[in-house]
């Protein structure tokens, strides 16, 4: 056997240059996350597939804007709930993002945020059975923003909190699979609910009942992350800066990277032409007795598209970057709006709500993850923050005004603003946002 090497002689901290002591530090969490990496994909994957599961039962386009209309029987009240809950998008990513830019380790925020945002949803269902007609009104409204404000929040630790412990050539995969088994559940259980609880208004109110299961899985999804996270310590932070001095620093965060500010508008335009989002069911219920088992049949659909698209998303995206992936989900978004409101066969209001729901998958994987491709990693909260506030403002005054659009000009109206939106950030995507991860490794 070969000797070993003689050790060599021991350096001196002083001796140490910055250069060497940060490219160790790199190594070592590198390392870190290559050596945890089997525990965290297995958190973040059963976290994501249950809490996806829960929550698609919350945001999906069906049961929520179908019992608000229920409670109030207005669309304005509708886009009012909507945009209550986008409200709360505004406000906690950038505060929250300015919390925990200096932090080493950002699990606790993150198990805060998320358990408050579980708890609005337990609210939420049971106002539902301990209040009636204005007051139970109200109650939605009130927990509806809160359950918006946490989620606001939750969406900057937990997408920091992936960018540490996931490398970037395996979040495709990660979340195309953890969406794949949660739509699949959520897809089952959306049909069982629209069907047997709503339908059959079990335990006296279908909806309640629907949103208990709906925190049940969130509340387990959450307590497994916890379990089996392990989280590392980045080689460098952003020293602690007041809120309002990093307010002031945004300008220069958009400007000095011209496709990241391109990227922004694209979501805000996106974010705009949820106009019509809660309004699809409603639309449909104009066509046709909107009973229990049609929800939950098209939520279904929905779901389904998204559990098959998701797979597809992950592998494009981990290949390609996901800017391929945000290009075809806006193309088929824009394209089932279009047919929801020319065709209105049940086959087509099928088709439509699949395409919807593939959509909807390709968008939301797609901008929450080329977010984390651009710019500095210290500048990775703010800028998660900056794109969450962006994208919640204009997704704030979309329902509320797509309310009172569709009160009085129609639902058309609503849907053809909806497409001239998307169309203007399609245009801004091809031809001034390049692909972040082909630009950073030709700038190595």
């Amino acid at each position: 056997m070969d000797a070993k090497p003689e050790s060599a002689e021991p350096v001196a901290p002083e001796s140490v240059s910055p250069e060497t002591d940060l490219a160790a530090r790199e190594a070592a969490y590198e390392k870190f996350v290559w050596d945890n990496l089997k525990r965290n994909y297995l958190g973040n994957y059963l976290h994501g597939m249950l809490g996806m599961t829960g929550f698609r039962l919350v945001n999906a386009p069906t049961f929520l804007p179908a019992y608000i209309h229920q409670v109030s029987g207005s669309n304005t009240i509708v886009g009012l709930a909507l945009a209550l809950q986008q409200f709360g998008g505004v406000v906690a990513p950038i505060f929250t993002g300015s919390q925990v830019e200096h932090r080493k380790k950002v699990m606790p925020a993150a198990m805060w945020m998320g358990g408050l945002g579980r708890v609005a949803i337990l609210c939420i269902a049971l106002s539902g059975w301990f209040l009636k007609g204005p007051a139970l009104t109200t109650a939605l409204l009130f927990f509806i923003g809160m359950f918006g404000l946490f989620m606001g929040a939750q969406r900057v630790v937990f997408s920091l909190l992936l960018s540490k412990v996931i490398p970037l050539s395996r979040r495709g995969r990660l979340q195309a699979w953890r969406s794949f088994t949660g739509s699949m559940i959520a897809a089952v259980l959306a049909w069982v609910a629209g069907k047997y609880f709503v339908g059959k208004n079990l335990f006296g109110n279908g909806y309640s009942t629907t949103f208990v299961f709906a925190f049940v899985l969130t509340s387990l999804g959450l307590s497994a992350l916890q379990i089996l996270l392990r989280e590392p310590e980045p080689p460098t932070t952003r020293p602690q800066a007041r809120f309002r001095d990093r307010l002031r620093d945004f300008p220069q965060l958009i400007a000095q990277d011209r496709s990241y500010g391109f990227f922004l508008l694209v979501q805000m335009l996106s974010s705009s032409a949820r106009i019509a989002t809660p309004f699809y069911i409603l639309f449909v219920g104009r066509l046709m007795p909107l009973t229990g088992e049609l929800i939950g049949t098209l939520t279904t659909i929905l779901l389904v598209a998204d559990m098959l698209s998701n797979l597809l998303w992950g592998n494009i995206g981990d290949r390609t970057g996901f800017r391929l992936v945000l290009l075809f989900a806006m193309v088929i978004w824009l394209a089932a709006t279009v047919l929801l409101l020319e065709v209105h066969a049940l086959p087509a209001i099928y088709l439509a709500f699949f395409g919807l729901g593939a959509a909807q998958a390709g968008y939301l994987m797609s901008t929450q993850t080329m977010i984390l491709e651009f710019g500095a990693r210290e500048d990775l909260p703010m800028r998660i923050a900056v794109s969450a506030t962006a994208e919640s403002i204009t997704a704030t005054a979309g329902p509320l005004i797509g309310g009172w659009m569709a009160d009085l000009f129609g639902y058309n109206f609503v849907f053809g603003a909806s497409v001239g939106m998307l169309a203007m950030a399609l245009l801004i995507l091809l031809g001034a946002v390049p692909e972040p991860r082909t630009a950073r490794l030709a700038a190595l």
